[in-house]
């Protein structure tokens, strides 16, 4: 899990700050392409993290090769999945 810049994500009648990224591999062909499923998280009281937004994203082509190359495939997974969701990840 990764801390981002915060996002305004309206979510049941409530605005919230998303301050938390996640991603986890769900499928992977080992050759060109691969999906990973992604949360935003809000952290509320206790620091009790609440989902505020969810989805997938697949990568391929180049994308897929420069990531396959990469010397730390998380956090290259990471920037990845940040960019293609406008997303700054700070920690």
């Amino acid at each position: 899990m990764k801390t981002i810049q915060p996002v305004s994500i309206w979510i049941n009648g409530q605005l919230k700050q998303a301050t938390k990224f996640q991603m986890a591999i769900i499928q992977d062909n080992l050759l060109d392409v691969a999906t990973f499923y992604w949360q935003l998280f809000s952290v509320g009281q206790e620091d009790s993290l609440e989902q505020v937004s969810q989805g997938n994203l697949t990568i391929s082509g180049e994308d897929y090769q420069n990531w396959d190359a990469s010397s730390d495939i998380n956090d290259a997974a990471y920037q990845w999945g940040a960019t293609q969701l406008g997303l700054t990840i700070v920690a």
